[in-house]
């Protein structure tokens, strides 16, 4: 029996950060899957490539401004008459020493990457409850579960948005609303090139191991369209709560035996994965 298209339970989708990475193959996975997507960036230019899909809305959104953030996406859904789908994927990173690095830069991604998404998430619930369907994927990271080393701010920020996945999750039990809690790992997209780097003070050295691994890793990592392919399958077998994507070891092997192993263990693989020891 053939699997049924997307658009069969999804007619419309929000993406955020739809012009490059995992936010572009989510996009271009659910356009070929019929769905009519509303996807955005920054700098709307961006979203070219895709805009020559008839079933593809171009939308300019930045999440440093929240309030306006939330006008956008009222906007977008008012023209859609509501999503089915909304997927929080747009994010970035800054790789410094939590103490040196400017407040900033570390309080923004704070903002920007829970908070503002936080703010689209209520919007996009309250509709969805109103109506009684649809589904929420926040994009959060397997950073969660295995923290990176000068990343803190990231961490803080996707720690936070699953937190909030899990607990609004249960919240809207019994309804016909569900949230996904992605938790991607490693992929070969220009994450890293795209990183604000500031790599000084006296943990130089460290940084720069830790650097070198991510840099390594990305080169074995799965395609984006690997996740899209993942969240495919969880979205038309109506998953709810927590899915990992990636490399077998990432999602499911490392989480596997973390289970079972006392938690000093787990800070020693951490310190000797990243070659911190």
């Amino acid at each position: 029996m053939a699997t049924p298209a997307l658009s069969s339970l999804y007619k419309t989708a929000f993406v955020t950060g739809a012009s490059r990475g995992l936010g572009k193959a989510f996009t271009e996975m659910l356009i070929a899957e019929g769905v009519q997507v509303w996807g955005t960036a920054r700098e709307i230019g961006r979203l070219e490539p895709l805009a020559k899909h008839a079933v593809f809305t171009a939308v300019a959104l930045d999440l440093h401004d929240g309030a306006r953030a939330e006008a956008v996406f009222a906007q977008a859904a008012a023209q859609a008459g509501g999503f089915d789908l909304v997927i929080n994927n747009a994010g970035y990173g800054i790789f410094a020493d939590a103490l040196e690095a400017g407040a900033e830069g570390w309080h923004g991604q704070i903002e920007d990457m829970l908070q503002t998404t936080l703010r689209l998430g209520r919007l996009a619930l309250r509709d969805m409850r109103t109506r009684n369907r649809g589904c929420l994927v926040n994009v959060s990271s397997l950073a969660v579960e295995f923290p990176i080393p000068y990343m803190s701010g990231y961490n803080v920020a996707k720690a936070g948005l699953s937190a909030w996945s899990e607990s609004i999750g249960y919240e809207l039990e019994g309804t016909g609303v569900r949230v996904i809690d992605l938790r991607p790992g490693d992929f070969r997209t220009d994450f890293n090139r795209a990183a604000e780097r500031a790599e000084r003070g006296e943990g130089k050295l460290k940084m720069q191991k830790v650097w070198a691994r991510l840099e390594a890793t990305l080169e074995t990592s799965p395609l984006p369209e690997c996740a899209a392919a993942d969240l495919r399958r969880a979205l038309l077998r109506r998953h709810r709560g927590v899915l990992r994507s990636g490399s077998f070891f990432q999602a499911r092997l490392a989480p596997f035996l973390m289970r079972f192993v006392p938690g000093a263990w787990r800070v020693a693989a951490q310190r000797k994965y990243f070659g911190l020891k």
